[in-house]
């Protein structure tokens, strides 16, 4: 019998995974299992990169700091999934600001960077 838990002290960096064995009764039958990562479809599994490394990479090239909202915008624009959006306006005719130009260019950078288009 044993437990285990994730441990995710560091969102971005890694995870520490604790084991608690316990002593009981010992199976003698045991069961070996092979699979090999090159048969496996991993597309599923790289969807990019997240907000804050977008963020991070933009500021790093270019100087520029951009919102949540800007990288939404471009994601859309380039057809690429958005998650739902809860934080909705009150108000029906409130307005979104519009991302500039300049800033879509580098957004865009970092998606290609990061493989995403």
């Amino acid at each position: 019998m044993f437990r285990y838990c994730d441990i995710n002290q560091h969102v971005l960096s890694h995870v520490e995974t604790v084991v608690l064995l316990s002593k009981g009764e010992v199976d003698s039958k045991k069961i070996r299992v092979e699979f090999s990562l090159e048969d496996m479809d991993m597309s599923e599994f790289q969807d990019g990169a997240t907000y804050p490394q977008i963020k991070e990479y933009v500021l790093e090239h270019t100087g520029l700091k951009v919102s949540n909202l800007y990288i939404s915008q471009i994601k859309r624009k380039c057809g690429i999934e958005v998650g739902k959006n809860y934080n909705l306006p009150k108000s029906e005719d409130s307005r979104q600001p519009l991302c500039p130009p300049e800033k879509e260019k580098a957004i865009r950078e970092a998606f290609k960077y990061f493989g995403m288009i």
